[in-house]
């Protein structure tokens, strides 16, 4: 008998040793957080839970939907249950009635040796900062994108017209009219033709903002780069390019729309850097590179001096003022990859071509979509 009460002695002393160590966590730990169990009654919290929802000693052993500061949480009780229902992590962004942001993760505590969840631990990060910074560079970005559109849409018609009146004038000149006129008119035609370009340009860089966040999805690489090819069929005609693919991963996890734009202006830019004594040659390959699909695009052409290659992702960087060109290809492709999570790596040697590598973020099957987020 005297050694049956010694075992449970042990038990009950190891329990209370666990829930020493639990108290002490959450006392000592900087991070907000609480322990509800599966009756959703509060169990623990810690000091910083107590500072931002102003909990009282009182609300341990209460239901949750009876605390205030839980009840008033849009979803709270809901994303508990599941959690506890599901035995999956929740990963959530949740706003409190005074507007303050949290990131909020639910993890399931669980008894191993009865294999059932006991509850839940919840942590929240406190991003009320990290969302108004957002909200405002949203809210810039769209007065950027209002301007450009205005600026855009005023200018355009006034220039259409004046190179139309360009040509009008110039076809009324006769032919014995000092060539110094005829100079100034063509001046005046090109420097509206430029100015006009140059506001097509900004247009483009300020949609960079919106299309190149289109909608990601698993996409064909083989007919993506078959319509590209398509479109510049005049081009690789007239070249004579030569386009080899190595299609290791044939679908990348992407936008369609802007995987079509970058493959578009690399195989373009290959076709116009390319060295005129040789035939042009292009190869493009897709292969799994850890975590990431990499796209490769390569060619034989002039290539890019070393001092010059971290300048080729801005604005308006033009490598060779003589080819044709707006100076933005690269830095809207770079845009496009960099804020889908990818990034672009360029290797080049002049005289002998240049590769381009893209890193591109590939879906994980085993994440779990979450239907309250």
């Amino acid at each position: 008998m005297s050694k049956k009460v010694g075992v449970e002695e042990k038990k009950i002393k190891k329990l209370v040793e666990l829930n020493e160590e639990l108290e002490n966590y959450f006392r000592n730990t900087i991070i907000p957080q609480l322990f509800i169990d599966a009756d959703l009654i509060l169990r623990k919290f810690s000091p910083p839970a107590n500072a931002h929802f102003k909990l009282v000693k009182e609300d341990i052993g209460k239901s949750i939907s009876n605390i205030p500061a839980f009840s008033k949480l849009k979803g709270f009780t809901e994303r508990i249950k599941e959690v506890i229902a599901t035995n999956i992590d929740l990963e959530d962004e949740i706003q409190t009635p005074d507007k303050r942001w949290f990131q909020m993760n639910i993890l399931p505590y669980i008894i191993k040796r009865k294999n059932i969840t006991d509850g839940v631990v919840v942590t929240f990060v406190n991003i009320t900062g990290r969302i108004l910074d957002k909200q405002l560079i949203e809210n810039i970005n769209a007065d950027h994108e209002t301007f450009i559109y205005s600026v855009s849409h005023d200018f355009r018609n006034p220039l259409a017209n004046l190179i139309s009146l360009t040509d009008l004038l110039r076809s009324s000149l006769s032919d014995d009219v000092d060539e110094e006129i005829k100079e100034y008119v063509d001046l005046i035609e090109e420097s509206a033709r430029s100015l006009t370009d140059l506001i097509k340009e900004l247009a483009d860089i300020a949609k960079v903002g919106t299309d190149v966040s289109d909608q990601a999805g698993m996409v064909d690489i083989e007919q993506i780069l078959s319509d590209v090819k398509l479109t510049l069929k005049n081009e690789i005609f007239q070249s004579h390019a030569k386009i080899t693919t190595n299609i290791l991963v044939p679908e990348i996890q992407f936008s369609k729309k802007n995987l079509r734009s970058i493959l578009y202006n690399l195989l373009n830019n290959a076709i116009k850097f390319s060295r005129p004594d040789i035939t042009p040659e292009i190869f493009i390959k897709t292969e799994e590179a850890g975590q990431f699909s990499l796209l490769s695009v390569g060619d034989n052409g002039v290539g890019i001096e070393p001092e010059k290659q971290g300048e080729i992702f801005s604005k308006f960087t033009r490598l060779k003022p003589q080819i044709e060109g707006t100076g933005i290809g690269l830095f809207i492709i770079n845009k496009m990859v960099t804020n889908q999570g990818g990034t672009i790596e360029v290797e080049s040697e002049v005289g002998s071509g240049t590769t381009f590598n893209i890193y591109l973020k590939r879906r994980d099957d085993t994440e779990v979509n979450n239907p309250m987020s």
